[in-house]
Protein backbone atom coordinates (compact mmCIF):
# COMPACT_ATOMS: atom_id res chain seq x y z
CA UNK A 1 0.00 0.00 0.00
CA UNK A 2 1.35 3.24 -0.80
CA UNK A 3 1.98 5.83 1.59
CA UNK A 4 -0.07 8.94 1.84
CA UNK A 5 1.85 11.85 3.26
CA UNK A 6 -0.22 14.67 0.97
CA UNK A 7 -4.00 15.19 2.02
CA UNK A 8 -4.01 17.22 -0.95
CA UNK A 9 -2.84 14.55 -3.48
CA UNK A 10 -6.07 12.01 -4.24
CA UNK A 11 -6.23 8.41 -4.82
CA UNK A 12 -6.06 9.06 -8.65
CA UNK A 13 -3.02 10.97 -8.27
CA UNK A 14 -0.75 8.65 -6.44
CA UNK A 15 -1.88 5.86 -9.01
CA UNK A 16 -0.70 8.53 -11.77
CA UNK A 17 2.59 9.49 -10.15
CA UNK A 18 3.04 5.35 -9.22
CA UNK A 19 2.51 4.44 -13.08
CA UNK A 20 5.09 7.58 -14.04
CA UNK A 21 7.59 6.14 -11.89
CA UNK A 22 7.56 2.30 -13.43
CA UNK A 23 7.69 3.72 -16.47
CA UNK A 24 10.75 5.69 -15.87
CA UNK A 25 12.19 2.61 -15.07
CA UNK A 26 11.70 0.60 -17.89
CA UNK A 27 14.88 0.29 -20.19
CA UNK A 28 17.42 0.49 -17.50
CA UNK A 29 20.14 -2.16 -17.25
CA UNK A 30 20.79 -4.07 -14.06
CA UNK A 31 23.64 -1.73 -13.21
CA UNK A 32 21.66 1.78 -13.31
CA UNK A 33 18.98 0.07 -11.18
CA UNK A 34 21.28 -0.45 -8.34
CA UNK A 35 22.65 2.72 -8.59
CA UNK A 36 18.77 3.73 -8.75
CA UNK A 37 17.70 2.37 -5.61
CA UNK A 38 19.48 3.63 -3.01
CA UNK A 39 18.72 7.05 -3.90
CA UNK A 40 14.96 6.14 -3.67
CA UNK A 41 15.10 4.05 -0.30
CA UNK A 42 17.33 7.74 0.84
CA UNK A 43 14.30 9.59 -0.34
CA UNK A 44 11.59 7.55 1.31
CA UNK A 45 13.73 7.36 4.62
CA UNK A 46 16.08 10.26 5.61
CA UNK A 47 18.80 9.30 7.65
CA UNK A 48 17.84 5.73 7.71
CA UNK A 49 20.54 3.04 6.45
CA UNK A 50 18.65 0.32 4.91
CA UNK A 51 21.10 -1.68 4.49
CA UNK A 52 22.40 -1.55 8.28
CA UNK A 53 21.22 -4.99 10.38
CA UNK A 54 19.96 -4.20 13.60
CA UNK A 55 22.40 -4.96 16.19
CA UNK A 56 22.01 -8.65 17.52
CA UNK A 57 20.28 -9.19 21.05
CA UNK A 58 22.78 -8.90 24.26
CA UNK A 59 24.08 -12.34 24.76
CA UNK A 60 26.24 -10.99 27.56
CA UNK A 61 24.90 -11.29 31.80
CA UNK A 62 25.57 -9.73 34.77
CA UNK A 63 28.63 -9.67 36.12
CA UNK A 64 29.48 -11.65 39.28
CA UNK A 65 29.90 -9.80 42.29
CA UNK A 66 32.82 -11.92 43.56
CA UNK A 67 35.91 -12.58 41.39
CA UNK A 68 36.69 -16.66 40.60
CA UNK A 69 39.05 -18.51 38.90
CA UNK A 70 37.84 -19.86 35.19
CA UNK A 71 39.31 -22.87 33.48
CA UNK A 72 39.18 -22.48 29.94
CA UNK A 73 40.26 -24.81 27.36
CA UNK A 74 41.54 -23.05 23.97
CA UNK A 75 41.26 -24.80 20.93
CA UNK A 76 42.49 -23.84 17.59
CA UNK A 77 39.46 -25.05 15.57
CA UNK A 78 40.28 -27.51 12.55
CA UNK A 79 43.92 -28.20 13.65
CA UNK A 80 44.50 -31.97 13.57
CA UNK A 81 45.63 -33.42 16.18
CA UNK A 82 44.07 -30.12 18.05
CA UNK A 83 46.26 -27.33 19.33
CA UNK A 84 45.22 -26.16 22.28
CA UNK A 85 45.49 -24.11 25.64
CA UNK A 86 44.84 -25.09 29.17
CA UNK A 87 44.40 -21.70 31.15
CA UNK A 88 42.86 -20.47 34.45
CA UNK A 89 41.74 -16.59 34.37
CA UNK A 90 40.57 -14.49 37.01
CA UNK A 91 37.05 -13.98 35.54
CA UNK A 92 37.04 -10.39 36.20
CA UNK A 93 39.42 -10.08 33.02
CA UNK A 94 38.11 -7.83 30.04
CA UNK A 95 38.62 -9.18 26.65
CA UNK A 96 40.89 -6.66 25.36
CA UNK A 97 43.36 -8.45 28.73
CA UNK A 98 42.09 -12.08 27.40
CA UNK A 99 43.13 -11.29 23.82
CA UNK A 100 46.78 -10.37 25.17
CA UNK A 101 46.87 -14.08 27.19
CA UNK A 102 45.68 -15.20 24.08
CA UNK A 103 48.11 -13.75 21.67
CA UNK A 104 51.03 -15.05 24.07
CA UNK A 105 50.02 -19.01 25.10
CA UNK A 106 49.50 -19.50 21.43
CA UNK A 107 53.15 -17.21 20.15
CA UNK A 108 51.05 -15.45 17.97
CA UNK A 109 52.43 -11.57 17.72
CA UNK A 110 49.47 -9.33 17.54
CA UNK A 111 50.04 -8.67 13.89
CA UNK A 112 46.85 -8.78 12.58
CA UNK A 113 42.94 -7.25 13.60
CA UNK A 114 40.93 -9.84 16.02
CA UNK A 115 37.35 -10.10 17.08
CA UNK A 116 35.21 -12.27 20.23
CA UNK A 117 32.33 -13.07 19.03
CA UNK A 118 29.21 -14.84 21.47
CA UNK A 119 27.28 -17.42 19.84
CA UNK A 120 26.92 -20.69 18.40
CA UNK A 121 27.93 -19.47 15.14
CA UNK A 122 31.01 -16.31 13.93
CA UNK A 123 28.85 -15.89 11.32
CA UNK A 124 25.14 -16.10 12.49
CA UNK A 125 23.12 -13.26 12.39
CA UNK A 126 22.33 -13.20 16.25
CA UNK A 127 25.67 -13.68 17.46
CA UNK A 128 27.03 -10.45 19.48
CA UNK A 129 30.44 -9.62 18.36
CA UNK A 130 33.34 -7.58 20.92
CA UNK A 131 35.20 -5.50 18.56
CA UNK A 132 38.80 -4.71 18.69
CA UNK A 133 39.85 -0.94 18.77
CA UNK A 134 40.76 -1.12 14.91
CA UNK A 135 37.10 -1.93 14.16
CA UNK A 136 35.59 0.13 16.87
CA UNK A 137 37.12 3.27 15.66
CA UNK A 138 35.82 2.31 12.32
CA UNK A 139 32.34 2.47 13.29
CA UNK A 140 31.34 -1.27 12.76
CA UNK A 141 28.45 -3.00 14.75
CA UNK A 142 29.53 -4.47 17.95
CA UNK A 143 30.58 -3.56 21.45
CA UNK A 144 34.34 -2.69 22.21
CA UNK A 145 36.30 -5.42 23.88
CA UNK A 146 37.48 -2.92 26.60
CA UNK A 147 33.92 -2.40 27.93
CA UNK A 148 33.11 -6.66 28.17
CA UNK A 149 34.04 -8.84 30.71
CA UNK A 150 35.11 -12.11 31.00
CA UNK A 151 32.63 -13.43 32.91
CA UNK A 152 29.60 -11.47 31.31
CA UNK A 153 29.93 -14.11 27.94
CA UNK A 154 31.22 -16.98 30.08
CA UNK A 155 29.26 -17.87 33.40
CA UNK A 156 28.97 -21.62 33.67
CA UNK A 157 30.91 -24.74 33.02
CA UNK A 158 30.16 -25.43 28.97
CA UNK A 159 29.67 -21.98 27.85
CA UNK A 160 31.82 -20.87 24.65
CA UNK A 161 33.47 -17.90 23.58
CA UNK A 162 34.72 -16.98 20.04
CA UNK A 163 38.04 -15.45 18.95
CA UNK A 164 39.09 -14.92 15.42
CA UNK A 165 42.12 -13.93 14.78
CA UNK A 166 43.81 -12.62 11.49
CA UNK A 167 40.90 -12.32 8.85
CA UNK A 168 43.09 -13.96 6.49
CA UNK A 169 44.45 -17.06 7.89
CA UNK A 170 41.64 -17.29 9.80
CA UNK A 171 42.32 -18.71 13.09
CA UNK A 172 39.51 -19.52 14.61
CA UNK A 173 39.94 -20.42 18.35
CA UNK A 174 37.04 -21.44 20.81
CA UNK A 175 37.21 -20.70 24.55
CA UNK A 176 35.70 -23.30 26.67
CA UNK A 177 34.77 -22.69 30.50
CA UNK A 178 35.69 -26.11 32.05
CA UNK A 179 35.19 -25.26 35.46
CA UNK A 180 35.11 -22.28 38.14
CA UNK A 181 36.67 -22.04 41.58
CA UNK A 182 37.18 -19.80 44.37
CA UNK A 183 39.74 -17.66 44.02
CA UNK A 184 42.93 -17.13 45.77
CA UNK A 185 43.80 -13.27 46.72
CA UNK A 186 47.38 -14.61 45.35
CA UNK A 187 46.73 -16.36 42.37
CA UNK A 188 48.14 -14.62 39.20
CA UNK A 189 45.63 -13.52 36.89
CA UNK A 190 46.37 -15.46 33.86
CA UNK A 191 48.26 -18.57 33.81
CA UNK A 192 49.15 -21.30 31.15
CA UNK A 193 48.20 -25.31 33.00
CA UNK A 194 48.57 -27.19 29.97
CA UNK A 195 48.42 -27.04 25.98
CA UNK A 196 49.39 -29.57 22.91
CA UNK A 197 51.96 -28.85 19.87
CA UNK A 198 53.41 -25.95 18.75
CA UNK A 199 51.64 -22.51 18.07
CA UNK A 200 51.23 -21.78 14.03
CA UNK A 201 53.73 -18.93 12.85
CA UNK A 202 51.99 -15.72 11.60
CA UNK A 203 51.59 -15.27 7.82
CA UNK A 204 51.99 -19.64 7.27
CA UNK A 205 48.51 -20.14 5.39
CA UNK A 206 46.18 -20.92 7.83
CA UNK A 207 45.50 -24.57 8.85
CA UNK A 208 46.39 -25.95 5.94
CA UNK A 209 49.32 -24.54 5.87
CA UNK A 210 50.46 -24.85 9.36
CA UNK A 211 49.95 -28.53 8.58
CA UNK A 212 52.40 -28.71 5.58
CA UNK A 213 55.14 -26.77 7.19
CA UNK A 214 54.24 -28.87 10.61
CA UNK A 215 55.34 -32.03 7.96
CA UNK A 216 57.47 -30.22 6.45
CA UNK A 217 59.67 -29.88 9.81
CA UNK A 218 59.60 -33.18 10.43
CA UNK A 219 61.75 -36.16 9.36
CA UNK A 220 59.49 -38.09 11.70
CA UNK A 221 56.09 -37.02 10.44
CA UNK A 222 55.10 -39.91 8.13
CA UNK A 223 53.82 -37.26 5.38
CA UNK A 224 57.13 -35.74 5.32
CA UNK A 225 58.75 -36.54 2.15
CA UNK A 226 55.06 -35.30 0.17
CA UNK A 227 55.06 -32.20 2.86
CA UNK A 228 58.43 -31.27 1.29
CA UNK A 229 57.89 -31.62 -2.29
CA UNK A 230 54.01 -29.61 -1.52
CA UNK A 231 56.07 -26.92 0.13
CA UNK A 232 58.23 -26.37 -2.99
CA UNK A 233 55.99 -26.54 -5.13
CA UNK A 234 53.90 -23.93 -3.59
CA UNK A 235 57.01 -21.70 -3.07
CA UNK A 236 59.47 -22.46 -5.15
CA UNK A 237 62.53 -24.97 -4.88
CA UNK A 238 64.93 -22.14 -2.51
CA UNK A 239 61.90 -21.42 -0.36
CA UNK A 240 62.72 -22.62 3.25
CA UNK A 241 60.16 -23.71 5.17
CA UNK A 242 62.23 -23.10 8.51
CA UNK A 243 61.03 -19.58 8.22
CA UNK A 244 57.42 -20.11 9.35
CA UNK A 245 58.43 -22.55 11.90
CA UNK A 246 55.79 -23.04 14.59
CA UNK A 247 56.12 -21.59 17.81
CA UNK A 248 57.44 -24.48 20.44
CA UNK A 249 55.00 -24.87 23.39
CA UNK A 250 56.97 -23.79 26.65
CA UNK A 251 55.08 -23.87 29.75
CA UNK A 252 57.49 -22.22 31.18
CA UNK A 253 58.42 -19.15 28.88
CA UNK A 254 54.11 -18.57 28.38
CA UNK A 255 54.06 -18.04 31.92
CA UNK A 256 56.96 -15.74 32.62
CA UNK A 257 55.26 -13.74 29.56
CA UNK A 258 52.29 -13.84 31.09
CA UNK A 259 53.35 -13.20 34.69
CA UNK A 260 55.00 -9.73 34.04
CA UNK A 261 56.66 -9.13 30.80
CA UNK A 262 59.70 -6.88 32.56
CA UNK A 263 59.94 -10.21 34.67
CA UNK A 264 59.89 -7.68 37.63
CA UNK A 265 63.19 -5.51 36.05
CA UNK A 266 62.87 -1.61 35.85
CA UNK A 267 61.80 -1.19 32.37
CA UNK A 268 65.05 -0.11 29.86
CA UNK A 269 65.91 3.19 30.17
CA UNK A 270 67.17 5.97 27.27
CA UNK A 271 66.32 5.18 23.37
CA UNK A 272 66.20 1.76 24.25
CA UNK A 273 63.34 2.37 26.12
CA UNK A 274 61.71 4.07 23.86
CA UNK A 275 62.03 1.31 21.69
CA UNK A 276 60.82 -1.03 23.66
CA UNK A 277 57.81 1.10 24.42
CA UNK A 278 56.94 1.25 20.56
CA UNK A 279 56.58 -2.99 20.79
CA UNK A 280 52.99 -2.81 21.59
CA UNK A 281 52.15 -6.61 22.04
CA UNK A 282 53.25 -7.58 25.82
CA UNK A 283 55.04 -11.13 23.55
CA UNK A 284 57.64 -9.60 21.66
CA UNK A 285 58.21 -6.28 24.32
CA UNK A 286 58.99 -8.68 26.63
CA UNK A 287 61.04 -10.96 23.50
CA UNK A 288 63.34 -7.62 23.21
CA UNK A 289 63.89 -6.94 26.73
CA UNK A 290 64.92 -10.58 27.29
CA UNK A 291 67.47 -9.82 24.22
CA UNK A 292 68.93 -6.78 26.09
CA UNK A 293 69.42 -8.52 29.02
CA UNK A 294 71.14 -11.04 27.60
CA UNK A 295 73.56 -8.52 26.01
CA UNK A 296 74.60 -7.52 29.36
CA UNK A 297 75.23 -4.41 28.53
CA UNK A 298 75.89 -3.13 32.41
CA UNK A 299 79.37 -5.24 32.05
CA UNK A 300 82.42 -3.72 30.56
CA UNK A 301 83.44 -4.21 27.13
CA UNK A 302 86.88 -4.96 26.94
CA UNK A 303 88.70 -5.05 23.16
CA UNK A 304 92.73 -5.43 22.73
CA UNK A 305 94.04 -2.94 20.22
CA UNK A 306 95.14 -6.02 17.97
CA UNK A 307 91.68 -7.13 17.33
CA UNK A 308 90.55 -3.89 17.13
CA UNK A 309 92.94 -3.11 14.08
CA UNK A 310 92.09 -6.54 12.44
CA UNK A 311 88.15 -5.80 12.89
CA UNK A 312 88.56 -2.32 11.20
CA UNK A 313 91.39 -2.90 8.60
CA UNK A 314 88.88 -2.14 5.93
CA UNK A 315 87.91 1.37 6.88
CA UNK A 316 91.50 2.37 7.99
CA UNK A 317 92.27 1.68 4.55
CA UNK A 318 89.85 3.43 3.13
CA UNK A 319 90.60 6.84 5.60
CA UNK A 320 94.19 5.88 4.63
CA UNK A 321 93.43 5.54 0.72
CA UNK A 322 91.50 8.83 0.98
CA UNK A 323 94.61 10.74 3.08
CA UNK A 324 95.04 14.38 3.60
CA UNK A 325 94.72 15.52 -0.04
CA UNK A 326 91.20 13.53 -0.72
CA UNK A 327 90.07 11.60 -3.54
CA UNK A 328 88.34 13.56 -6.82
CA UNK A 329 85.49 11.71 -7.35
CA UNK A 330 83.68 10.98 -11.01
CA UNK A 331 81.28 13.39 -12.10
CA UNK A 332 78.55 11.27 -11.45
CA UNK A 333 80.08 11.52 -7.68
CA UNK A 334 81.49 7.81 -7.77
CA UNK A 335 85.15 6.52 -7.03
CA UNK A 336 87.50 6.46 -10.27
CA UNK A 337 88.23 3.25 -11.28
CA UNK A 338 91.81 3.17 -10.11
CA UNK A 339 90.61 3.36 -6.49
CA UNK A 340 88.01 0.75 -7.40
CA UNK A 341 90.01 -2.08 -8.32
CA UNK A 342 92.47 -0.88 -5.33
CA UNK A 343 90.10 -1.40 -2.71
CA UNK A 344 89.41 -4.71 -4.61
CA UNK A 345 92.71 -5.85 -4.57
CA UNK A 346 93.67 -5.02 -1.31
CA UNK A 347 90.85 -5.88 0.67
CA UNK A 348 90.48 -9.56 -1.19
CA UNK A 349 86.55 -8.36 -2.38
CA UNK A 350 87.17 -10.26 -5.23
CA UNK A 351 85.82 -13.59 -3.79
CA UNK A 352 82.60 -11.50 -2.75
CA UNK A 353 82.06 -9.86 -6.20
CA UNK A 354 81.86 -10.64 -9.66
CA UNK A 355 82.36 -8.42 -12.31
CA UNK A 356 85.74 -6.62 -13.46
CA UNK A 357 85.78 -5.00 -10.31
CA UNK A 358 86.55 -1.29 -11.80
CA UNK A 359 83.21 0.98 -11.63
CA UNK A 360 82.47 1.43 -8.02
CA UNK A 361 78.45 1.74 -9.09
CA UNK A 362 78.62 -1.83 -10.45
CA UNK A 363 80.60 -2.86 -7.17
CA UNK A 364 78.87 -2.99 -4.29
CA UNK A 365 81.06 -4.07 -1.69
CA UNK A 366 83.18 -1.07 -2.38
CA UNK A 367 80.20 1.32 -3.14
CA UNK A 368 78.70 0.31 0.43
CA UNK A 369 81.80 0.15 2.13
CA UNK A 370 82.97 4.01 0.73
CA UNK A 371 78.91 5.23 1.74
CA UNK A 372 78.84 3.56 4.85
CA UNK A 373 82.21 5.70 5.96
CA UNK A 374 80.18 8.34 5.12
CA UNK A 375 77.04 7.83 6.73
CA UNK A 376 78.99 6.96 9.95
CA UNK A 377 80.88 10.36 10.15
CA UNK A 378 84.24 9.66 9.15
CA UNK A 379 83.85 10.95 5.16
CA UNK A 380 82.06 13.92 2.98
CA UNK A 381 81.98 15.00 -0.39
CA UNK A 382 83.14 18.75 -0.88
CA UNK A 383 83.16 20.29 -3.87
CA UNK A 384 83.42 16.93 -5.65
CA UNK A 385 86.06 15.47 -3.48
CA UNK A 386 86.07 12.44 -0.91
CA UNK A 387 87.47 14.41 2.02
CA UNK A 388 88.09 12.82 5.70
CA UNK A 389 85.89 14.53 8.33
CA UNK A 390 87.49 16.02 11.30
CA UNK A 391 86.64 13.06 13.94
CA UNK A 392 87.71 10.80 10.62
CA UNK A 393 91.24 12.59 10.80
CA UNK A 394 91.67 11.80 14.66
CA UNK A 395 90.76 8.39 14.42
CA UNK A 396 92.44 7.71 11.13
CA UNK A 397 95.77 6.15 12.87
CA UNK A 398 94.05 4.91 16.00
CA UNK A 399 92.30 1.11 15.11
CA UNK A 400 91.33 1.48 18.95
CA UNK A 401 89.37 4.72 18.52
CA UNK A 402 88.08 3.80 14.97
CA UNK A 403 86.38 1.00 16.55
CA UNK A 404 84.58 2.72 18.81
CA UNK A 405 83.73 5.27 16.98
CA UNK A 406 82.02 2.53 14.20
CA UNK A 407 80.60 1.04 17.33
CA UNK A 408 78.96 4.27 18.49
CA UNK A 409 77.83 5.20 15.11
CA UNK A 410 75.77 1.71 14.74
CA UNK A 411 73.57 1.11 13.05
CA UNK A 412 74.20 3.44 10.29
CA UNK A 413 72.41 6.49 9.98
CA UNK A 414 69.06 6.17 7.92
CA UNK A 415 66.21 8.69 7.22
CA UNK A 416 64.02 5.21 7.49
CA UNK A 417 63.08 4.54 11.23
CA UNK A 418 62.30 0.70 9.59
CA UNK A 419 65.82 0.57 9.19
CA UNK A 420 67.48 2.05 12.04
CA UNK A 421 65.33 -0.40 14.37
CA UNK A 422 66.11 -3.26 12.36
CA UNK A 423 69.43 -3.23 12.26
CA UNK A 424 68.99 -2.49 16.36
CA UNK A 425 67.36 -5.62 16.54
CA UNK A 426 69.62 -7.15 14.42
CA UNK A 427 72.51 -5.94 17.06
CA UNK A 428 70.75 -7.14 20.27
CA UNK A 429 70.55 -10.48 18.70
CA UNK A 430 73.93 -10.44 18.12
CA UNK A 431 75.19 -9.16 21.81
CA UNK A 432 72.29 -11.66 22.95
CA UNK A 433 74.45 -14.56 21.32
CA UNK A 434 70.63 -15.55 20.28
CA UNK A 435 70.24 -19.02 18.48
CA UNK A 436 67.08 -18.35 16.97
CA UNK A 437 67.37 -17.12 13.36
CA UNK A 438 67.74 -13.41 13.34
CA UNK A 439 65.65 -12.18 10.58
CA UNK A 440 63.02 -14.06 11.66
CA UNK A 441 63.39 -12.23 15.49
CA UNK A 442 63.49 -9.11 13.74
CA UNK A 443 60.28 -9.41 11.55
CA UNK A 444 58.83 -10.41 15.01
CA UNK A 445 59.70 -6.97 16.30
CA UNK A 446 59.03 -4.96 13.47
CA UNK A 447 55.78 -6.04 13.05
CA UNK A 448 54.66 -5.80 16.55
CA UNK A 449 55.81 -2.02 16.19
CA UNK A 450 53.59 -1.53 13.02
CA UNK A 451 55.81 -1.83 10.22
CA UNK A 452 54.89 -4.17 7.05
CA UNK A 453 55.12 -4.07 3.49
CA UNK A 454 54.66 -0.89 1.39
CA UNK A 455 51.51 -2.58 -0.19
CA UNK A 456 50.12 -3.91 3.20
CA UNK A 457 51.73 -7.24 3.24
CA UNK A 458 53.23 -8.15 6.98
CA UNK A 459 56.34 -8.14 7.44
CA UNK A 460 58.36 -11.15 6.39
CA UNK A 461 62.16 -12.49 7.39
CA UNK A 462 63.54 -11.52 4.08
CA UNK A 463 61.88 -8.14 4.51
CA UNK A 464 63.56 -7.75 7.73
CA UNK A 465 66.46 -8.75 6.22
CA UNK A 466 66.05 -5.87 3.38
CA UNK A 467 66.05 -3.16 6.51
CA UNK A 468 68.88 -4.33 7.98
CA UNK A 469 70.78 -5.17 5.13
CA UNK A 470 73.25 -2.23 5.84
CA UNK A 471 73.95 -2.80 9.49
CA UNK A 472 74.32 -6.18 8.14
CA UNK A 473 76.96 -5.59 5.63
CA UNK A 474 78.99 -2.96 7.84
CA UNK A 475 78.85 -6.03 10.78
CA UNK A 476 79.86 -8.43 7.84
CA UNK A 477 83.35 -5.84 6.52
CA UNK A 478 84.00 -5.83 10.46
CA UNK A 479 84.33 -10.03 10.83
CA UNK A 480 81.53 -9.53 13.39
CA UNK A 481 79.48 -11.92 11.37
CA UNK A 482 80.96 -14.89 9.04
CA UNK A 483 79.22 -17.28 6.49
CA UNK A 484 78.77 -20.74 7.19
CA UNK A 485 80.16 -23.08 4.19
CA UNK A 486 77.24 -24.18 2.09
CA UNK A 487 74.96 -22.12 4.93
CA UNK A 488 72.28 -19.60 3.20
CA UNK A 489 73.30 -15.69 3.68
CA UNK A 490 70.81 -15.52 6.15
CA UNK A 491 72.25 -18.28 8.28
CA UNK A 492 75.69 -16.92 9.49
CA UNK A 493 77.18 -16.51 12.71
CA UNK A 494 78.21 -14.09 15.16
CA UNK A 495 81.98 -14.30 15.95
CA UNK A 496 83.11 -13.97 19.61
CA UNK A 497 84.62 -10.54 18.35
CA UNK A 498 81.26 -9.67 16.73
CA UNK A 499 79.54 -10.49 20.31
CA UNK A 500 81.70 -7.66 22.07
CA UNK A 501 81.45 -5.43 19.20
CA UNK A 502 77.57 -5.57 19.28
CA UNK A 503 77.34 -5.19 22.95
CA UNK A 504 79.47 -1.46 22.32
CA UNK A 505 77.03 -0.60 19.95
CA UNK A 506 73.80 -1.08 21.92
CA UNK A 507 75.53 0.37 24.68
CA UNK A 508 76.36 3.89 23.10
CA UNK A 509 73.17 4.29 20.91
CA UNK A 510 72.11 6.40 19.34
CA UNK A 511 75.73 7.96 19.29
CA UNK A 512 75.57 11.02 20.85
CA UNK A 513 78.79 10.82 22.49
CA UNK A 514 82.43 9.39 22.01
CA UNK A 515 84.56 6.80 23.65
CA UNK A 516 87.59 8.05 24.99
CA UNK A 517 90.21 5.81 24.00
Amino acid sequence: MARNDDPHLSPAGQAELLEQFRASLTGLGSDELRKLLPQVLAAAMPGVDPFELPPPPSRRRARRNDVSTYQVRVDLTGTKPPVWRRLELASDLFLNEVHEVLQIAFGWTDSHLHEFASGKDYYHSLTEHYLCPFEADEGKTGVPEGDVRLDEVLAKPGDKLLYLYDFGDDWMHVIKLEAERPRDDSAPRAVCIDGRRPGPSEDCGGVYGYGVIAAALDPGHPEHAEAVAEYADMYGDDANPDHYAPTPFDLESINKTLADPSDGRPGLLGPLGELADAIRPIAQRYLFQQLIEDADLDASVDIDADTAARMVSPYSWLLDRVGADGIKLTGAGYLPPVHVEAAMADLGLGEEWIGKGNREIQTLPVLHLRESAQAMGLLRKYRGTLVLTKRGRAVRSDPLALWWHLAEQMPPASRDACETQAGIFLLATLAARSADDPYRTIAELLAAIGWMGIDGTPMTPSMAGQAAWDTDAVLRRLGALIDERGIHRRSAKSTPEGVVFARAALRTWPGTTYHEA
